[in-house]
């Protein structure tokens, strides 16, 4: 696999940072020097496995070493980059580059004048302003190297395109409505996420559809129950419905969605006024003192009519999913429209 060829440096105006190849985590590939950074480690990690792998198939030989920056001895670098006596290929995979040593800057600096040949060094960097001159000598050029950037998928939007990629690249179809229900059940960690797409990948066949998903993660999307009730007493309106709705197609029955409404609320109702350090006011009324401080932050704008208002709207919609309506999921959204607007009706 040929290496990536930095541009040649100049007097272009550009910024250091823009004079390396900067990569998507699945675009990673072969350089003297490989710049993994960001704070997203199932990312960084998927990418150098993802190198390792494409360099082991071009050369099953490869050597693989793995170096801690934090805790780097002198010479290490240059002796484990250095040809072997058969001219294996070498990957370093150098974690910690955050933490780097003294003696590791120092040795990296000179690494990059002179790379070793047939060595591909890959550089962790989880974020910080520990390494920066490094790091700005990579992004100059210097080393003829490469940039994997690795940000935090913060947006719904990022990790749906993130979980259709890995079904994509499986060659396996997933239904629109089973994608956001998934993406939803595992909206905080995107390790779980990556975990979650490659078991359905190798425990189904065919297209993955909304059934399948309830069937191996229902108890997952049906926690999303309380990631509605937290959007919407945040007053996010747009996020609350999205979520809403994307339980309710994946067969989420709306009577836990009800009762999360209320246990929050009526915890709020329980908090506000009150006077008092969190530990305090859990012992009085029987609460965790995070449960407390969550309170506390939840009841920011809202005020005692809209609180008593929200309650009682939670009332009559639990009756109304039990039976009591024949359009309960139009109770259900209602429900939320008011929460978000912190209990005062719209005009």
């Amino acid at each position: 696999m040929a290496r990536a060829k930095a541009p040649a440096r100049g007097g272009s105006g550009r910024s250091a940072a823009a004079r390396i190849p900067q990569l998507a985590w699945h675009e990673v590939r072969p350089a003297p020097i490989v710049l993994i950074s960001g704070t997203e480690g199932f990312l960084a990690d998927r990418a150098l496995r993802i190198l390792r792998d494409a360099l082991r198939t071009e050369d099953p030989a490869l050597e693989v070493h793995d170096v801690d920056a934090a805790a780097y001895a002198p010479g290490e670098l240059l002796t484990l980059a250095s040809p072997s006596l058969f001219g294996e290929p070498r990957l370093l995979r150098v974690t910690n580059v955050e933490k780097m040593t003294d003696a590791f800057l120092e040795e990296a600096l000179a690494f990059l004048e002179e790379p070793a040949d047939g060595a591909v060094v890959a550089l962790r960097h989880a974020g910080g302003v520990r390494g920066k001159k490094l790091l700005d000598a990579i992004r100059a050029g210097t080393g003829d190297g490469v940039e994997v950037v690795c940000a935090e998928l913060k947006r719904e939007s990022d990790r749906a395109d993130f979980a259709a990629a890995e079904f994509r690249h499986a060659g396996r179809a997933i239904a629109p409505v089973a994608l956001r229900a998934l993406v939803a059940a595992f909206a905080d960690d995107l390790g779980e996420l990556g975990a979650a797409c490659q078991q359905l990948i190798a425990d189904t066949e065919g297209d993955i559809s909304a059934d399948i998903v309830q069937r191996y993660y229902g108890g997952r999307v049906e926690a999303t129950a309380f990631a509605v009730a937290d959007a919407a007493i945040a007053g996010q309106l747009g996020q609350a419905l999205s979520l809403l709705r994307h339980a309710l197609d994946t067969g989420a029955d709306p009577v836990p969605m009800v009762a999360a409404f209320a246990m929050k609320l009526r915890t709020m109702a329980k908090v506000g006024g009150t006077r008092g350090s969190g530990g305090q006011i859990a012992s009085q009324l029987g609460l965790a003192p995070w449960q407390v401080d969550r309170a506390r932050r939840d009841l920011q704008g809202w005020d005692e009519v809209g609180l008593g208002r929200a309650i009682l709207t939670v009332a009559e919609t639990d009756a109304a999913v039990k039976g009591a309506s024949r359009d309960p999921v139009f109770a259900l959204e209602r429900l939320v429209t008011l929460i978000a607007d912190r209990g005062h009706p719209r005009g």
